[in-house]
C-alpha cells in the first residue's frame, strides 16, 4: 500500500515544488518509475478529479479517502490551492477521526508490547494512513491560510490536536517518528495553530493554543519549544488580553505567567540548552520593570554569558537596575568602573557617563563627580550624539548648583552659581521644549534669588506640563513662598494636591505644613502632619494585607519611610517650640524607631 509517510523529509510550507515531489517518491517506492509517474501526472492534468481518484485507486491500491488525500497533496504542491481544497473537502475526516485515534492507540500499545508477541488486528488503520490523513488536514489548513481564511484554517488545524491529544493524553512517546511522519506534522500543527488564531485576531484563542501546546511533553525540539514559550510570553505581555489560566494552581496574571516563562528560558540559556536570544532578555527586562523587580533583573544581567555584553554595557545595565531599585550608590560605583583605568583603551561608553551625571545631580554630596561625568560627555559628544548635549548641560547645571550650595568659599560659590546658570541656559537653548530643563532653571534662579526669572520659569514649566504634573505647581509654590506670599503658595499647593500621586501628595502635604508654620499656624500644621501620617499608615495596612506586593516598589516604600521620619522630626520641632515637651518626646521616639528600621 502506498505510504504517505516515507522516511524522506519534505516541506509543504511552499505550494510550488520541484518535479521530484514526495508524491513522485511515493510512486517510485510502489514500483513505478519516475518516467511512468511523469506520464501519469500529465494525464491527471487533463482529467476530472473523480477520474483522477479512480486512476490513483487502481494504480496504487488506495481506498477512496487515501486517494483524495494524495491527490490533494499533489494539487497543493502544484500551487492549485482552490483545487486542493476541493479535493480535501471530499475527505470525511469526522468519520475517520475515531479510526485514526484507535490506530494511534493500538499501534503505540503494540510498539510497547511487541516483545509479548501481541499482534495488531488487520482492521486497525496503519500509522502511514493516519499520517497521510493528518497531512491532508494540515495542507488544507495551509491552503485556507494562504487564501486568507485564517479562522477556518485554525479550526482545521485544531482537528489534528484533538485527534493526537485524544490518543496520547500523556504526550508523545519516544520513537514514534522513526517510521512515520505523524510526529513531524503534529509539531507543525502545534506551532501553526496559535499563529492562525493571531492572524484571525482571536488572541485569547492564540494564548490558549500556546498553553495547550506547552502543557504536555510533545518531544518538541528544544529550540522550537523555546520559541513557543517566548511567543506566549510576548503575547501575554503585549496583547492587552487578560487570559486567565484554567488550571487552579497556575499564575494569577498575564505578567506573572510571562515572567515565569521567561525565567525558564533564561535558565535554559544559562545551561546551554538553547542559544542566546536577546529578545528573551528584552521581554524579561520589560516584565520585571513593570512589577518593580529590578534586583532580580540585575541578577539575570550578571548571569549573561561572557561575550553577550561588553564590560561597559554590563556595568551600565546593572547600574540602570540598581538605580531603578533606589540603590544609587551601588549604581554609581558601577559607573565609576566604566570611566576607570581598565576601560581607558576601549571605546568610551557615553550613556554610562550621562547616567552617572544624572544620578550625581540627585545627590549634592556627589556634585563634583557629576560635574566630571558631564564634562566627559561634552568632551566626547560628536555630531552623532548631539541629542545628549541638552541633557548633559542640564545635569551639569544642577551639579554646579549643588556644588555651590555646599561650598565654603564665597568666591568659589559665585563661580559655581555662574557656571550653573550658564549650563542651564545652554540646556534651555538645546532643549527648549523640555519642562525638566525649565524646572531646573527656575529652581536655580530661585536659589540665587532671581525671583522674577524664577516665576517666569515656573509659569512656562507649568504650561509645558499642561498643569497635569506636580513639579510645575511645586516650583511655583516655592517661588511664591520665596517672595513671602505664603497664603498664595498654600493655594498653589492645594491645586497641586488634586493632581498628585501617592508619594507626591505626601511631599506636598509636608510643604503645606511648612507654609502653615511660616504663617504661624502650628495647630493647622500639626493637623496637616496628622493627615500625612494617616495616609502612610493606611498604605502600610494595605501592604500588610497583600504582603506579596510589598517588594514590588521598594523605592516607594523607602520614600514613604523617609517622609514619615521627616514628619515625626518636624512635629517634634513644632511641639518643642510651643512647649509641649511630652508630645515632643513621643515624636522623637517615633522618629528613632523608624530610623532604626530604615
Amino acid at each position: 500500500m502506498l505510504c504517505a509517510c516515507s522516511g524522506e523529509q519534505f516541506k509543504f510550507d511552499e505550494p510550488q515544488q520541484s518535479p521530484e515531489s514526495l508524491a513522485t517518491r511515493d510512486f517510485s517506492a510502489s514500483g513505478l518509475s519516475s518516467r511512468t509517474v511523469g506520464d501519469w501526472e500529465s494525464k491527471l492534468e487533463d482529467i476530472h478529479v473523480d477520474e483522477a481518484e479512480s486512476t490513483l485507486k487502481e494504480a496504487l491500491s488506495l481506498n477512496y479517502e487515501e486517494a483524495r488525500a494524495l491527490l490533494g497533496r499533489l494539487e497543493y504542491q502544484r500551487g492549485n490551492l482552490d483545487a486542493a481544497l476541493q479535493v480535501f473537502q471530499g475527505i470525511d475526516i469526522k468519520a475517520l477521526t475515531p479510526k485514526m485515534i484507535k490506530a494511534i492507540v493500538e499501534r503505540i500499545h503494540y510498539r510497547k508490547s511487541r516483545s509479548k508477541g501481541e499482534i495488531v488486528p488487520p482492521s486497525v488503520m496503519s500509522m502511514h494512513s493516519v499520517s497521510l490523513f493528518v497531512e491532508a488536514i494540515l495542507l488544507k489548513a495551509n491552503s485556507l491560510e494562504e487564501l486568507g481564511h485564517h479562522r477556518e484554517a485554525a479550526k482545521e488545524c485544531r482537528i489534528i490536536l484533538n485527534i493526537v491529544e485524544s490518543a496520547l493524553p500523556n504526550g508523545m512517546p519516544e520513537g514514534i517518528g522513526e517510521d512515520c511522519k505523524l510526529e513531524e506534522m503534529f509539531h507543525k500543527a502545534l506551532e501553526l495553530l496559535p499563529a492562525l488564531w493571531s492572524k484571525a485576531g482571536l488572541l485569547d484563542e492564540a494564548i490558549a493554543s500556546y498553553r495547550r501546546a506547552l502543557v504536555r511533553p510533545w518531544n518538541l525540539d528544544p529550540q522550537n519549544l523555546a520559541g513557543m514559550q517566548k511567543e506566549l510570553a510576548s503575547m501575554l505581555l503585549y496583547s492587552a488580553v487578560e487570559a486567565r489560566h484554567p488550571l487552579p494552581a497556575s499564575p494569577q496574571s498575564n505578567i506573572e505567567e510571562a515572567i515565569l516563562l521567561l525565567l525558564v528560558l533564561m535558565s535554559k540559556v544559562a545551561c546551554g540548552e538553547i542559544k542566546w536570544d536577546e529578545e528573551i532578555m528584552d521581554h524579561l527586562t520589560y516584565a520585571l520593570s513593570i512589577v518593580g523587580q529590578f534586583e532580580l533583573l540585575a541578577e539575570h544581567v550578571e548571569q549573561a554569558l561572557p561575550g553577550v555584553y561588553t564590560r561597559a554595557e554590563r556595568w551600565y545595565l546593572l547600574a540602570l537596575c540598581y538605580s531603578a531599585a533606589g540603590q544609587n550608590e551601588a549604581a554609581l560605583n558601577l559607573l565609576k568602573k566604566v570611566s576607570g583605568c581598565s576601560e581607558s583603551k576601549n571605546k568610551p561608553h557615553i550613556p554610562s557617563f550621562l547616567l552617572g551625571a544624572k544620578l550625581c545631580s540627585q545627590d549634592p554630596t556627589h556634585a563634583q563627580e557629576g560635574i566630571n561625568f558631564a564634562r566627559k560627555v561634552l568632551d566626547l559628544a560628536d555630531h552623532q550624539n548631539q541629542h545628549f548635549i541638552g541633557q548633559t548641560h542640564k545635569f551639569l547645571g544642577i551639579c554646579y548648583g549643588n556644588a555651590a550650595r555646599v561650598s565654603l568659599s564665597d568666591s568659589e560659590r559665585f563661580l559655581l552659581h555662574t557656571e550653573s546658570m550658564n549650563s542651564l541656559n545652554n540646556a534651555a537653548l538645546n532643549r527648549n521644549e523640555d519642562p525638566e530643563v525649565m524646572y531646573s532653571l527656575g529652581l536655580e534662579n530661585m536659589v540665587q534669588r532671581n525671583l522674577g526669572a524664577a516665576f517666569d520659569n515656573a509659569i512656562v514649566c507649568s504650561e509645558m506640563m499642561a498643569g497635569n504634573t506636580v513639579k510645575g505647581w511645586k516650583l511655583l509654590a516655592l517661588v511664591v513662598s520665596a517672595e513671602q506670599r505664603f497664603r498664595d503658595a498654600q493655594t498653589v499647593v492645594e491645586f497641586a494636591l488634586d493632581v498628585a500621586g501617592r508619594i507626591e501628595k505626601l511631599e506636598l502635604l509636608r510643604l503645606k505644613a511648612f507654609l502653615q508654620i511660616a504663617q504661624e499656624q502650628p495647630k493647622q500644621a500639626i493637623e496637616t502632619y496628622r493627615i500625612l501620617l494617616s495616609l502612610i499608615q493606611a498604605q502600610r495596612d494595605i501592604q500588610a494585607k497583600n504582603p506579596e506586593q510589598t517588594h514590588i516598589f521598594k523605592s516607594e516604600v523607602l520614600a514613604e519611610r523617609n517622609l514619615e521620619l521627616a514628619a515625626w522630626q518636624d512635629l517634634a520641632d513644632i511641639y518643642t517650640k510651643i512647649g509641649s515637651w511630652g508630645d515632643a518626646k513621643i515624636c522623637v521616639d517615633k522618629a528613632k524607631l523608624i530610623e532604626n528600621v530604615v
